[in-house]
C-alpha cells in the first residue's frame, strides 16, 4: 500500500506491502517527475478526471455496435479491455497522459456505413479493422505516417473532424426521434411529444447545461441522469446482467480477415486508417501542446512510441471485438487537472479494467440516454472548423465539401475523397501546386478513379 503526504509531493510507504523507496524513485525517474514537476496525487487525480470524462464510451460504443448484431455484453467487455490495454500501454511505453478507447465516428462508420449500408458482416468489418491496425503498425515502423500527415492540408484535418461530428450528431438526432425520415423531404422533424423523444430532449438539455457549467464528467452524468429520469417515469426498466469473461468469446477472435480481403475492403481499410491517423494527430497535438510537452522546434518526443501504442490497441480491439481504437481528446481534461506523465493514462486504463465487472450491473442503456451524448460530442467536434480559412476559396470549398458530404452521403470515405480531390484540383488550377504535393495528387487520383469506377455501376 502507498500513502501520499498531504502536499501531494512525497509518497509515504506504509505497511509491509509498500513499495521500496528505491522502486518509487525509479518509477519517478522513468516518468521524469522532477523535470515535469509532477506529483503522485496530481497525476492520479488527473487519471481519474480523464476516466470520468470519457467513461460514457463504455455505454455508447456497445449501443452503436450492437446494431450490427454483435452481442452487447461482449462489445461492452471488448470496449473496456481494449481501452484498458491501450491506455496502460500508452502510459507505460510512450509516457504521455493520453488515454485510448474505441473512437467515436469510426464506430458509427463501422456500424451504419460498413455493416448496415454496405451489408458487410461485422466479422468481416472487424477483419478490416485488424488489417488497418497492421498497416498502421507497418507505417509507423517505416516512418510513413509523418509523410501522410504532411501530404494532407491541415484545413482538411479540421473539416474531416467537423464532418464526422455532423455525422454522429445526425445519427444521434435520428436515434432520438428528433429527426425522422420523410419520403418527400428526405428528413423532417419528428414527434417531439413521444415519450422516448421527450426523454432524449431532457438528456440533451441536461448534458448541454453541464457542459455550460464546465462539469468534467458532464456526458457521463448526463447519461446516468437521463437513465434515472427514465426509470422514475417508467420509460426505462433496470435489467442488470450477470457477466463473466466467457461472454467475451461471442466476439473475441471472430474477425474474418480473409473475408475482408476477398470483399475488396480496401476503401474501408483506408477510411479506418485515414480517420484514425488524423484523429490521433489532432488529439496528440492538442493535448501535448496544452501540457507543454512539445519541444521548442515543434517536435513531439517519442512520437513513434505513441503511434505504436495506438496501432497495437487497434489490433487488440479487433481481436476482442470492437472498432478502431484511438486517442481521446478528453485526455485534455486530465492535463487541465495537472497530468503531465504517463501515470494518468495508466490510472485511466486501470479504471476501464475495473469497469469491465461493474458496467453489466447497469444493464443495456436505451438510445434515449446515449443518443444525446452523440449529439453533444458531434457539436464539440465542430469546433475544429474554426481553423479553416473561409476567406480562401482554394481551402474553403474543399473544406466545405468535406464537411457536408460526410453526413449527407452517410460515408466518411465519400467526404474524404471529394475533399481531397477538389483541394488537389483547385491547387493545380490556381498554380499553387509544387513538387512537394506529389503524394496529395496520388491520393486525389486514386479517389477520382474510385468515383469513376463506382459511377459505372
Amino acid at each position: 500500500m502507498i500513502a501520499f503526504s498531504y502536499d501531494g509531493v512525497t509518497p509515504v510507504p506504509t505497511g509491509k506491502a509498500s513499495l521500496p523507496n528505491s522502486t518509487i524513485a525509479r518509477i519517478e525517474h522513468y516518468f521524469d517527475f522532477s523535470g515535469l514537476g509532477a506529483t503522485w496525487r496530481t497525476e492520479i487525480l488527473a487519471g481519474l478526471t480523464t476516466f470520468l470524462t470519457m467513461a460514457y464510451i463504455i455505454f455508447v460504443n456497445p449501443a452503436i455496435l450492437s446494431k450490427t448484431g454483435m452481442p452487447i455484453a461482449a462489445v461492452t467487455a471488448a470496449t473496456c479491455l481494449c481501452a484498458a490495454f491501450g491506455s496502460i500501454l500508452m502510459g507505460v511505453l510512450a509516457r504521455y497522459p493520453l488515454a485510448l478507447a474505441p473512437g467515436m465516428g469510426l464506430n458509427a462508420y463501422f456500424t451504419y456505413t460498413v455493416c448496415l449500408k454496405m451489408h458487410i458482416p461485422w466479422q468481416t468489418a472487424l477483419g478490416a479493422v485488424f488489417l488497418s491496425g497492421v498497416i498502421f503498425l507497418a507505417l509507423t515502423f517505416g516512418g510513413i505516417r509523418q509523410l501522410l500527415v504532411e501530404a494532407i492540408p491541415r484545413e482538411l484535418h479540421a473539416s474531416v473532424a467537423g464532418g464526422v461530428g455532423l455525422f454522429i450528431a445526425f445519427i444521434g438526432l435520428i436515434e432520438t426521434g428528433i429527426v425522422v425520415r420523410d419520403p418527400d423531404t428526405v428528413v423532417a422533424l419528428g414527434n417531439l411529444r413521444a415519450p422516448g423523444t421527450m426523454l432524449a430532449l431532457f438528456g440533451l438539455l441536461l448534458i448541454a447545461v453541464l457542459q455550460m457549467l464546465k462539469i468534467r464528467a458532464s456526458i457521463l452524468i448526463g447519461i446516468v441522469g437521463t437513465l434515472l429520469t427514465g426509470y422514475i417515469f417508467g420509460q426505462v426498466h433496470w435489467t442488470p446482467q450477470h457477466f463473466n469473461l466467457h461472454e467475451l468469446t461471442a466476439t473475441a477472435g471472430k474477425l474474418d480477415i480473409r473475408g475482408a480481403l476477398h470483399t475488396g475492403a480496401l476503401e474501408i481499410i483506408f477510411v479506418f486508417l485515414f480517420v484514425d491517423l488524423f484523429d490521433n494527430v489532432g488529439t496528440l497535438v492538442a493535448v501535448t501542446k496544452k501540457a507543454g510537452l512539445i519541444t521548442d522546434d515543434a517536435k513531439i518526443p517519442r512520437l513513434s512510441k505513441i503511434f505504436f501504442a495506438d496501432a497495437t490497441a487497434t489490433i487488440v480491439g479487433s481481436l476482442t471485438g470492437t472498432s478502431t481504437v484511438c486517442s481521446y481528446i478528453e485526455s485534455s481534461a486530465g492535463v487541465a487537472a495537472g497530468g503531465r506523465t504517463g501515470i494518468p493514462a495508466i490510472v485511466t486504463g486501470i479504471c476501464f479494467f475495473l469497469s469491465l465487472f461493474l458496467a453489466p450491473l447497469v444493464g443495456p442503456i436505451p438510445s434515449a440516454a446515449t443518443a444525446p451524448a452523440l449529439i453533444i460530442v458531434g457539436a464539440l467536434m465542430l469546433g475544429s472548423i474554426a481553423e479553416v480559412d473561409w476567406a480562401d476559396a482554394t481551402v474553403a470549398i474543399p473544406a466545405f465539401l468535406t464537411l457536408v458530404m460526410i453526413p449527407l452521403t452517410y460515408s466518411i470515405a465519400n467526404g474524404l475523397g471529394i475533399g481531397i480531390s477538389s483541394f488537389a484540383l483547385l491547387r493545380l488550377f490556381s498554380g499553387k501546386a509544387t513538387r512537394h504535393d506529389w503524394l496529395l495528387f496520388v491520393l486525389a487520383a486514386l479517389f477520382i478513379a474510385r468515383f469513376a469506377f463506382l459511377s459505372r455501376g
